[in-house]
């Protein structure tokens, strides 16, 4: 008796701490909403299908997400009176896109299952088909995640990795989310895929000696030295629109586009692991698997906490 009671007593003090949650399951949807999954991928497949492009955005907004106090879909809420959300912030404005695609799934989702299935399983299950999509490997998403009330701008502005930052930053960047240097660089694999604007590139176009000359040349008749802001070109320019290694082929190649994605290859402690990936597939399509699930566990809103959004960008 005394010890069932210290059982329970203990118990009590730990939900008091916050330190009981409930954990997220494979088979969370199985009896509220068996269709749930079916519904996510052949949705996202048709808006790959019609823009390519769509598969990395997709992957994006789940990664701008769970970057910023984790996977409880914030990235999706519109300003309110009360707070600033954070499809504003520096790394988001002009540039995260999908959030028509994400309602629509959201929209056939609440004909069938409605109030069942959290925008925030709705960006994690999405980026794993998009991936599929073009080619990628597969994992098996946990699900359960409840969505926010709230979104921070700040966060957003001040979590989310730079694309202008050397390796040391980056590795920085995700280890204060629980990423390893390995895992970093696995998830950067992700640039093998979408496409980056002239913005954000111009510097090291015109000014870093990193880059292959030919790259360079051809990047440059599309992102001039002023103006053309917006101008895209694909992170990947070998196999632009499918999910592969060539990402890290490119890198020992002095082909990253962006500063941060040279940095991986550059002299440093990542050069092996890019090398191991640009020569090895498999191992890189599973560590990128793993990876993604670790991701998609940050800091997960489950049980009573948050709600289940009936619009994806507004509190119910």
């Amino acid at each position: 008796m005394a010890l069932s009671k210290i059982f329970y007593g203990l118990c009590f003090s730990m939900l008091l701490l916050g330190l009981v949650h409930a954990q997220l399951s494979t088979t969370f949807y199985a009896t509220t909403c068996p269709k749930a999954l079916s519904t996510i991928r052949t949705a996202v497949l048709k808006a790959v299908v019609k823009e390519h492009r769509m598969g990395a955005s997709l992957l994006r907004l789940h990664f701008h997400d769970c970057f910023v106090n984790g996977c409880d879909a914030s990235v999706l809420l519109d300003d309110t009176s009360s707070f600033t959300g954070e499809k504003t912030a520096g790394p988001n404005a002009n540039s995260l896109r999908g959030y028509d695609v994400i309602d629509t799934i959201k929209s056939q989702l609440e004909s069938i299952c409605p109030g069942v299935v959290s925008c925030a399983d709705i960006l994690a299950v999405a980026a794993r088909d998009s991936v599929v999509a073009l080619s990628g490997p597969s994992w098996t998403v946990q699900l359960g995640r409840r969505d926010s009330t709230t979104a921070s701008l700040g966060a957003a502005n001040s979590d989310l990795p730079s694309p202008l930052m050397d390796l040391s930053d980056l590795i920085t960047s995700f280890s204060n989310k629980g990423f390893t240097a390995k895992e970093m660089v696995a998830l950067s694999g992700s640039h093998t895929i979408g496409q980056a604007r002239c913005l954000l590139f111009r510097n090291r176009v015109y000014n870093e000696t990193s880059l292959d000359s030919t790259l360079a040349t051809s990047l440059k008749s599309n992102c001039p030295d002023t103006g053309s802001d917006d101008s895209l070109s694909s992170l990947d320019a070998t196999t632009p629109v499918t999910f592969d290694n060539s990402y890290f082929k490119n890198l020992a190649n002095n082909k990253g586009l962006l500063h941060s994605d040279q940095q991986l290859f550059s002299g440093g402690t990542t050069d092996s692991q890019v090398k191991t990936y640009s020569i090895n597939s498999a191992t890189f399509y599973a560590d990128f698997a793993s990876a993604m699930v670790k991701m998609g566990s940050i800091s997960p809103l489950t049980g009573s906490d948050g709600q289940i959004r009936t619009n994806c960008a507004k509190v119910n």
